[in-house]
């Protein structure tokens, strides 16, 4: 069985759940984990967990809304990190006392029973990486943080059972905010965060009967509102606005199967 759970999602910090779970052996894998400490800790309380229930870590890249309690986490769980070099090199090039594994585009990793497929997108970080994730039954893809989806992304997510999908901003609001051009420019842009309608368009390219849920992640608090994201997949998947799900910033999501 995989499932998956958002603990936070937005510009505050991020982290989600990936759990799978096959005869009596469960494995759990942190994608990013953009909290304090303390926070994360009270994050995974509600989840019905501790940090000492997980098996990795594995950080996206290497901006502080993802990588936030990574070194302190690891450090005091004694628990194996997983990132690409160049987020790697960007946060510092710390070791993690030989508990740290690079991660690079296209190269599958294992934890337990879960198997990692990491690919690369295009984000201004400096080697970002998203995910798919399967416990070898079903699948489910992690998508945030990228300014605009290339036909390599959409290969990488056929046949989900289950996507957590970035949705940060409505254009109309981004333009209207308060934000400077620069920051408009920035989250916008090609190696910004995905509009509404860009990820409305991916969820309808890879919609099939098989796709359980779409989870829309990293919600703008400023330049977007869930009832507008509800709306606007569901448009795209052909469903009831009343079935779309979204992370917020300070509650995540419940556990979902994929």
């Amino acid at each position: 069985m995989l499932r998956f759970r958002s603990l936070g999602s937005g510009s505050t910090g991020n982290a989600t759940l990936v759990e799978a779970t096959s005869g009596g052996r469960t494995s759990r894998l942190l994608v990013d984990c953009g909290f304090g400490l303390r926070r994360l800790d009270a994050r995974l309380a509600r989840a019905g967990l501790a940090a000492s229930d997980l098996d990795a870590v594995f950080i996206t890249h290497e901006h502080g809304d993802h990588i936030g309690c990574v070194h302190a986490l690891s450090r005091r769980e004694r628990l194996p990190v997983w990132m690409s070099e160049g987020t790697w090199l960007a946060t510092g090039g710390h070791d993690f006392e030989g508990r740290l594994h690079l991660a690079r585009d296209g190269a599958d990793f294992t934890v337990g029973d879960l198997s990692v497929h990491p690919f690369t997108v295009p984000h201004d970080a400096r080697e970002p990486l998203q995910l798919r994730c399967t416990d070898g039954a079903r699948s489910l893809g992690v998508l945030t943080d990228l300014g605009h989806v290339t036909p390599y992304v959409l290969a990488q997510l056929v046949g989900l059972d289950a996507l957590l999908l970035e949705c940060n901003h409505d254009s109309e609001m981004l333009a209207a905010s308060a934000y400077p051009p620069f920051l408009k420019l920035r989250v916008g842009g090609n190696y910004g965060h995905l509009s509404n309608a860009a990820a409305a368009e991916i969820a309808r390219t890879v919609h099939h009967s098989g796709l359980r849920h779409v989870l829309a992640a990293h919600l703008s608090e400023q330049n977007n509102r869930p009832e507008i994201v509800r709306r606007v997949l569901a448009e795209a998947l052909g469903a009831g606005e009343q079935d779309m799900l979204t992370a917020t910033a300070a509650e995540g999501s419940p556990w979902l199967d994929a």
